[in-house]
C-alpha cells in the first residue's frame, strides 16, 4: 500500500469515527517519518498543501493538525468542517471556490468561546 493510499485510510477512519483526530495526526506524522523521500509532483500538479488546524482556547494545545495535499482538497475541507464548531459561520463552499481559484493564506481564523476552539485553515 502506497503512502498516500495510507494516508486516505486514515482521513477515512477519521471520518469514520473510528480513530480520534489527534490519533490521526499522529498516525499521519508516524507515515512521514518512515516514509522515502517522494518524487518532486509531475508537471501541471499542485504542490500547495491545505491545513486545518483546531486549538483549545483554554490551554492553547493543538487538538487537531492536519495538512493534505491540494488534490485531497475535497476530503480536507470535509474534515474540517466535521471538526469545526458549529454555527461558527465559516462558509465551506467560499473556502472551496477560494483554493479553486489559487488562492493562498489564511482562508478562514474562527474563534469558538463557547466550544472553546480556535478553528484556522489556510492554503500554503
Amino acid at each position: 500500500m502506497s503512502t498516500a493510499e495510507e494516508r486516505m485510510r486514515i482521513l477515512q477512519m477519521i471520518q469514520d469515527g473510528k480513530v480520534t483526530p489527534e490519533e490521526g495526526a499522529n498516525l499521519i506524522e508516524a507515515l512521514n517519518r518512515g516514509s522515502r523521500p517522494t518524487p518532486p509532483p509531475p508537471p501541471g500538479l499542485d504542490p500547495r498543501l491545505l491545513r486545518v488546524r483546531i486549538t483549545d482556547l483554554r490551554t492553547g494545545k493543538t487538538k487537531v493538525n492536519v495538512n493534505i495535499p491540494m488534490g485531497l482538497v475535497n476530503v480536507g475541507v470535509k474534515l474540517g468542517a466535521r471538526f469545526a464548531p458549529t454555527g461558527s459561520g465559516v462558509d465551506y463552499e467560499e473556502i472551496m471556490a477560494a483554493i479553486k481559484s489559487g488562492a493562498s493564506g489564511k482562508l478562514a481564523d474562527v474563534e469558538d468561546i463557547e466550544s472553546g476552539e480556535h478553528v484556522e485553515i489556510w492554503v500554503e
